[in-house]
């Protein structure tokens, strides 16, 4: 992680009640960082956990935000990108199911100008089983009605295994506080016209636990940020 260089590359990675994954997530991606060319910080936001997540954060060379509340996803993100110093941001979650390892992979696109790489799990079929038929559902109709308002095509809007710039990132005046925030990105992205690379990677289901995400709730908050970012022009 190159000890007292400014980091290039910020790994942020939000948690809620994860502790049964962080300490796997962590070490992976620890390795990965220290095999790297680039100086790299990795930041755990921890959003209000109840369990061992924080204590077994800081078993580990990372900087740990807590908060005290539960605000959600796109609260402890946010909270992740002010804290950030690299010149490329990269967002992954604390439940295992992204490969530490695709990291190089989803940077190399926006080192050579992409301003957001988003992973998509549907290249492969195996990706496809990564996420349930509800899911999958969901998130075609939310990737149809970003077609129908941007004119851009996306095969996984809601991949939150991502890399983007950090200058691009700054002027998005972002204000979603749940799941809902990876669409903000993406829209408010295609909107602006920037660059955006698909990178097909290894996504895999939860290793432990159960998600958070309300297939109902957050997906109608999903669709209203959809429209609400296609058409803030």
């Amino acid at each position: 992680m190159m000890h007292g260089a400014k980091p290039f590359v910020s790994i942020i990675i939000p948690a809620f009640n994860e502790q049964k994954n962080i300490g796997d997530i962590l070490k992976k991606t620890c390795m990965v960082a220290e095999s790297s060319s680039f100086p790299f910080e990795i930041i755990v936001v921890d959003d209000g956990s109840t369990d061992l997540t924080v204590d077994l954060a800081k078993q580990y060379e990372v900087t740990v935000l807590t908060g005290g509340v539960n605000e959600g996803k796109g609260a402890a993100l946010r909270r992740g990108f002010v804290h950030a110093r690299g010149e490329i941001l990269i967002t992954m979650d604390a439940d295992g199911s992204h490969d530490p390892e695709d990291i190089p992979n989803l940077l190399l696109p926006v080192l050579n100008g992409a301003t957001l790489a988003l992973g998509t799990r549907f290249a492969s079929e195996e990706g496809k089983r990564s996420t349930t038929k509800l899911n999958l559902f969901g998130n075609g109709l939310i990737n149809l009605s970003i077609m129908l308002l941007t004119a851009k095509q996306v095969t996984d809007s809601q991949c939150g295994f991502r890399a983007m710039k950090q200058t691009f990132l700054r002027g998005l005046n972002l204000v979603s506080d749940r799941y809902e925030v990876e669409t903000e990105v993406l829209v408010k992205a295609l909107v602006k016209g920037s660059p955006v690379t698909e990178v097909p990677l290894r996504i895999s289901k939860r290793k432990n636990g159960h998600s958070h995400l309300n297939p109902f709730g957050d997906g109608f908050k999903i669709m209203k940020t959809v429209i609400a970012s296609a058409i803030a022009r």
